[in-house]
């Protein structure tokens, strides 16, 4: 069975290298990707250099367990460590957005919170899923991001030229 899964991909340290090797692992790992624009965006929560932020989709035989493994796993080979703090600088910060409509609130929070209030991370999601519906809202990622308050976070389209493979 395919799932389809959408990742949040983060970095305020080297963004451009962070962001294009995570990319490319991801390819790896699940195929094709369908990837939104890049943002940059200020730091949420802290005081520290500007994001690259961005969304991608896959579809992926591979478990909600292993999507999390493979995940961390990415996130350990960029400097990632195992105990640090939420809001502080990130080489790679890899995020489970949505993973088909699972709704669950144990240790992994799906869909993930920031959805609905991270300018970041919702206006690339409606990019590569516009007609998605988010489960709990049972609102497209369209319709979220046409009703956000898009005065409470700035974000600034980046122009990065992709490796072709990974489109």
């Amino acid at each position: 069975m395919l799932h389809q899964v959408y990742i949040g991909i983060g970095s305020n340290i080297e963004r451009e290298h962070h962001t294009k090797t995570a990319l490319k692992e991801l390819s790896e790992l699940f195929g094709k990707l369908t990837i939104s624009n890049v943002y940059e965006s200020e730091a949420v929560g802290f005081n520290g250099a500007n994001f690259y932020n961005l969304v991608v989709g896959v579809q992926t035989e591979c478990g909600l367990d292993e999507v999390c493994l493979a995940l961390r796993s990415i996130e350990f080979k960029h400097g990632r460590q195992q105990h640090e703090k939420k809001f502080a600088p990130r080489t790679l910060d890899l995020d489970l957005l949505l993973f088909d409509d699972v709704v669950c609130c144990d240790t992994l929070v799906l869909p993930r919170e920031e959805i609905e209030h991270n300018a970041f991370v919702l206006l690339p999601l409606s990019e590569v899923a516009p007609d998605t519906i988010h489960p709990i809202a049972q609102k497209t990622m369209a319709w979220l991001w046409q009703h956000y308050d898009k005065s409470k976070q700035k974000l600034w389209k980046i122009d990065i030229n992709w490796d072709q493979d990974l489109l």
